[in-house]
């Protein structure tokens, strides 16, 4: 992806590896730029892999501008196949160009540097229907936490604030950071029960406030799931 220069910020398992909250994951996630000369970037890079699309939908421009992500494989299959799936638009994930201003910078031994989701965007695009992203969504915020309490901006509590899903930081945090708590209440309600130091009360809404992101994410996905049948349907016939 460097060779070419393939505008992409790595998200996923592996980007979750790097920021501390350990996921084994055989599969490269790339959030991408949505342009022509991008794509043709990306298909020289795909090229030398000898990497080639594995399922529906195909790798074309409009799918990735709706929201659909694009699947491909390479490798020997005795070695086990390895997976490249890209994506350019996700739900409540803000545009790429702002993507890229923000992203996180990690160099690597014998890789070099490698671009990622910045952690509150990986938090955001961590926040799905899918079962494993909400341990996994848990734990990166836990870590942060835990890293960079003893070094607290403003920014940092503001992301603790709003994201730690882990009730006893959460209850922390709110003490330690009471105005800030407060200022959040209308667009995170549940931290009245976080700052009424109502354990309870807390889990519960903890609870709730999930069920409506997966509920929204489910919303989202469904005129999405259904081009992808449609396309099923049409390799099929």
């Amino acid at each position: 992806m460097r060779t070419h220069r393939v505008r992409s910020l790595l998200m996923g398992g592996q980007a979750c590896v790097l920021y501390g909250a350990a996921e084994f994951s055989r599969d490269t996630d790339l959030a991408l730029l949505a342009s022509a000369d991008n794509l043709l970037r990306l298909s020289a890079a795909l090229d030398e892999l000898d990497a080639r699309v594995i399922a529906v939908p195909p790798f074309e421009l409009g799918y990735l501008e709706r929201g659909h992500a694009i699947h491909f494989a390479y490798g020997d299959r005795p070695r086990g196949r390895m997976r490249i799936d890209v994506m350019s638009k996700m739900r409540n994930v803000a545009p790429f160009p702002e993507l890229w201003e923000r992203r996180t910078t990690f160099t690597l031994p014998d890789a070099g540097e490698t671009d990622l989701l910045g952690l509150p965007d990986l938090v955001a695009a961590k926040k799905t229907q899918r079962d494993k992203d909400w341990p996994m969504l848990r734990r990166l915020v836990e870590v942060n936490y835990l890293t960079f309490r003893d070094d607290a901006t403003a920014s940092r509590i503001d992301f603790w604030l709003r994201e730690l899903r882990t009730p006893s930081l959460l209850m922390e945090s709110a003490t330690r950071f009471a105005a800030s708590a407060r200022s959040l209440i209308p667009s995170r309600p549940l931290l009245q029960h976080v700052l009424n130091n109502d354990l309870n009360a807390t889990e519960s809404a903890l609870v709730d406030e999930e069920n409506l992101v997966r509920s929204a994410d489910r919303e989202y996905w469904a005129p999405l799931w259904a081009e992808l049948e449609a396309l099923r349907h049409g390799a099929r016939g």
